[in-house]
């Protein structure tokens, strides 16, 4: 197996671990004697959804949304597609009927929930005083101000009328039973999909802190919603009393599963962290550091060895370029190494969509600096551009999957070869 081919199939390897179909039907809760609602957002909403049909006995009936593309055939469920990262009037409409769905139920009802990663920009129902070209212009900046996960779905949480916890709260008495892919660092599930099901440990005021932390241009109607609207539902509110979060695929899982395939390869995987944030392109230099000890000091393993790590970085946009932070975190490393001997590198996002273009990141080897002088690309100056997807795509490096379904976030391998 070559090294690119063992990167490709550590990625494989951490998809695989997280799908809906695997993840959904060793999860599910017994039948209520009520009715049994489906509702649900994300990217891997549509498969959830799949799975869950071919394994539950008895009626159900439901509605989740999920981003264009990744529609899977249902027969009994409803699948609704809609924009992502910046929310649309389909998403809009869909979070509309699903809080309606939860509406009037008895303590007898199941109200089952499959959320995953991309259920922030899905779920799009705007608070009160607040439009969907309000929320639309604040997703915009935030995706461009380098702000964490947790620090956007914060902020979304209070400009939301069903995040935050007020779909759980509306759906009280009922049991409500979420199944989770987690997409973010450390798993908080209050900040997956912006939490609708998980009482929320956030206030207006951090959400206003936030803006001003990033220098945000906010509408006026948001900065008002943000100083007078009440609180979203607070830990220890009695209606989350009939209310379960079940975690069923988590990225530090597919890391291991990525761990596994390295280890039958005779490759001695190290893995750094499934919660890594910061800047994309600092984040590869440390990257780039680590695999350098390795190959010159054997530290903190000697090669043939992986670095593996997942989590979240972010970009601050300065430049026109295109791309996402995977594929910045790749050119970045490129850089870095400078083109060192036996030094392989593959980062992408496990829901086959690297930002807003159609890869799910790319590959580094150590002659891709001196392929793209002969191509004519300058590396330095389009990483200044933020534009690695030109980058990539001038090389042939692009990892290009397609939509996979699922969503545990970022995955990053840099394989140090034995000398």
């Amino acid at each position: 197996m070559t090294p690119v081919e063992l990167l490709k199939s550590m990625f494989q390897a951490a998809v695989d671990a997280a799908l809906p179909s695997i993840c959904v039907p060793a999860h599910l809760p017994p039948r209520p004697k009520g009715r049994t609602i489906i509702i649900g957002a994300g990217k891997a909403s549509g498969a959830m959804a799949s799975a869950l049909e071919g394994a539950w006995e008895g009626p159900l009936e439901g509605l989740v949304v999920t981003r264009y593309g990744y529609r899977v055939p249902t027969e009994r469920l409803e699948v609704v597609e809609a924009a992502h990262p910046v929310p649309d009037a389909a998403g809009r409409d869909a979070a509309k009927r699903i809080f309606e769905l939860v509406q009037g139920l008895t303590k007898d009802d199941l109200v089952l929930c499959l959320i995953s990663g991309g259920g922030s920009a899905l779920l799009a129902l705007p608070a009160e005083g607040v439009s969907l070209e309000d929320k639309q212009a604040v997703n915009k900046a935030l995706l461009k101000s380098g702000a964490t996960i947790s620090e956007m779905n914060a902020v979304r949480k209070h400009l939301s009328a069903i995040k935050g916890g007020r779909l759980a709260a509306a759906a009280s008495p009922a049991k409500v039973v979420a199944l989770m892919i987690s997409d973010v660092p450390g798993d908080d599930p209050s900040i997956i999909a912006s939490g609708p099901t998980v009482p929320d440990p956030s206030s207006n005021r951090d959400a206003l802190a936030i803006i001003e932390k990033y220098k945000i241009d906010v509408p006026a109607s948001v900065l008002k919603r943000l100083k007078t609207a009440d609180e979203t539902p607070k830990p220890g509110d009695p209606r989350f009393a009939g209310v379960e979060n079940i975690m069923i695929a988590t990225p530090q899982a597919s890391l291991e599963a990525a761990a596994a395939v390295a280890r039958k390869a005779g490759v001695k995987p190290v893995i750094l962290g499934d919660s890594i944030e910061g800047e994309s392109r600092d984040v590869a230099l440390v990257h780039a550091g680590i695999a350098r000890q390795c190959a010159m000091r054997g530290q903190p393993d000697v090669p043939p060895c992986v670095l593996i790590s997942g989590g979240e970085t972010t970009i601050t946009l300065k430049g026109k370029g295109k791309g996402g932070r995977n594929t910045e975190f790749l050119l970045a490393l490129a850089i870095a190494l400078d083109g060192m001997k036996g030094i392989y590198g593959l980062a992408g996002d496990t829901d086959g969509i690297d930002g807003s273009e159609d890869n799910a990141g790319a590959i580094i080897t150590p002659d891709t600096l001196a392929r793209a002088e002969k191509a004519g690309l300058n590396a330095k100056a389009m990483l200044a551009d933020n534009d690695p997807w030109t980058f990539f795509a001038g090389i042939g490096d692009l990892l290009v999957t397609g939509p996979t379904l699922t969503n545990v976030n970022d995955f990053r391998a840099v394989l140090v070869e034995k000398p």
